[in-house]
């Protein structure tokens, strides 16, 4: 599934969003990093400002798609009736 990207309202970086549960119109930003942060290693993990946030998905009141990959089964009348 392709999540949408969303400006966060902190940074302003394009971040994915995933969608919240029973909220069909929200979704929740993935976390990251703050622009210009420097990762020393061993060090503490600081996540932007705006990570996990809730924002308003594009589309309002569409569901996201799932693209279910089809799996051709055989047809009936090639179905050996022994075993249905």
């Amino acid at each position: 599934m392709k999540l949408p990207r969303m400006e966060c309202p902190d940074c302003g970086r394009p971040i994915a969003a995933g969608p919240v549960a029973g909220r069909v119109s929200k979704g929740r930003l993935w976390r990251h990093d703050p622009p210009g942060q420097a990762r020393t290693p061993g060090g503490p993990l600081v996540s932007c400002g705006g990570s996990l946030r809730l924002v308003d998905l594009p589309g309002r009141n569409r569901q996201l798609e799932i693209a279910v990959p089809t799996t051709a089964g055989p047809a009936a009348e090639d179905r050996d009736p022994a075993l249905f």
